[in-house]
């Protein structure tokens, strides 16, 4: 069921490329999920990414339900919003692309325009378990976020044509902090691009990340959707089908929306059980994998662009090898 949104500030860089996208027949809604304690009923809520990033739609969610939220989550790394690194970008936004092929899936039932995906899976651990992931990370001496991407990159890889080439992904970055809008829930969310090789690990994954951290892609790209805020619908549409909207082409986009209430201050009784996100499919992106603590529980959503599929089988089996090379890296003992 949609929530209710206010009009987002006309100082938003990324509502019109998101605009653009709906009218080509995208939709563009952020996937949540809520699950009631004593349920195993999913209550799916969309929200669209025209009005507010995950961070700001979970946020809303919440306060909706009566949770008393303040300061949203800031952006820490240093990096500056400038448009020096803006323009060192230029030769990569130039470079060339080329999209994975995939081995054949099976195709599903026909699905509508301007409409969710069928094709979706979740996973939510106990807080034990949860624990335990966060055990493994600092075990291995990276974030949960790291290994969380390592691990949907294995999963998925297998069903390319070619499981040895790199993976392009793209992670989203919360730019609360440095490039704030009037309303605390809209778009704030820039990102970062990487490819993930076969044979590296988590370790290589992070440092990726935080090369490209380091190197300001972030305020780069959130500069770059800035710079083009004000050409026509036509050009951002035109530029999204040549897959140059985005620093390079992405098999998905990956998303973590942080640890919620982890003391557990919020009691309204609407916001209790188990929470579920995933970032929106796109076809130039065709997976949209999320994730959320809240409460002491990790939870990951997992879905596919009708492009792709639309066979809920696809993205069970993907979320089943997900998990179980997340499990795998449980400690041997508790």
């Amino acid at each position: 069921m949609p929530a209710t949104l206010r009009p987002a500030s006309s100082s938003d860089p990324i509502r019109p490329w998101f605009e653009a996208l709906e009218s080509m027949g995208e939709f563009v809604g952020i996937r949540f999920g809520h699950i009631k304690p004593g349920s195993k009923e999913v209550e799916w809520y969309f929200l669209s990414h025209i009005e507010v990033d995950g961070i700001g739609g979970f946020a809303k969610l919440l306060r909706d339900r009566g949770a008393e939220l303040h300061d949203l989550p800031q952006i820490t790394h240093p990096a500056p919003l400038s448009w020096g690194a803006f323009v060192r970008t230029i030769p990569q936004l130039l470079a060339p692309r080329r999209r994975l092929k995939w081995k054949k899936l099976p195709a599903g039932q026909p699905s509508p325009t301007n409409a969710p995906s069928p094709a979706v899976a979740w996973h939510a651990f106990d807080e034990e378990q949860t624990s335990d992931i966060r055990r493994s990370a600092r075990t291995s001496q990276v974030t949960v976020n790291s290994m969380l991407l390592k691990y949907l990159d294995r999963a998925v890889r297998p069903y390319l044509e070619d499981p040895s080439q790199a993976i392009p992904w793209m992670v989203p970055v919360n730019m609360r902090g440095k490039a704030d809008q009037p309303q605390d829930t809209a778009n704030h969310s820039s990102y970062v691009g990487i490819r993930v090789f076969a044979s590296e690990g988590a370790r290589d994954v992070q440092r990726h990340i935080y090369e490209s951290l380091a190197k300001g892609r972030h305020c780069a790209n959130w500069k770059a959707f800035d710079a083009t805020r004000f050409t026509s619908p036509a050009m951002k549409r035109h530029l999204i089908r040549t897959d140059r909207a985005t620093s390079q082409w992405n098999l998905g986009s990956f998303s973590n929306l942080g640890v919620w209430d982890a003391d557990k201050h919020i009691d309204a009784p609407d916001c209790q059980g188990t929470w579920l996100f995933a970032p929106p499919t796109l076809s130039i992106q065709l997976i949209g994998a999320g994730c959320v603590t809240f409460q002491g529980k990790l939870s990951l959503t997992l879905h596919v662009h009708p492009d792709l599929t639309t066979a809920p089988e696809v993205p069970a089996e993907w979320m089943r090898r997900w998990v179980r090379e997340i499990e795998t890296g449980f400690p041997e003992s508790r």
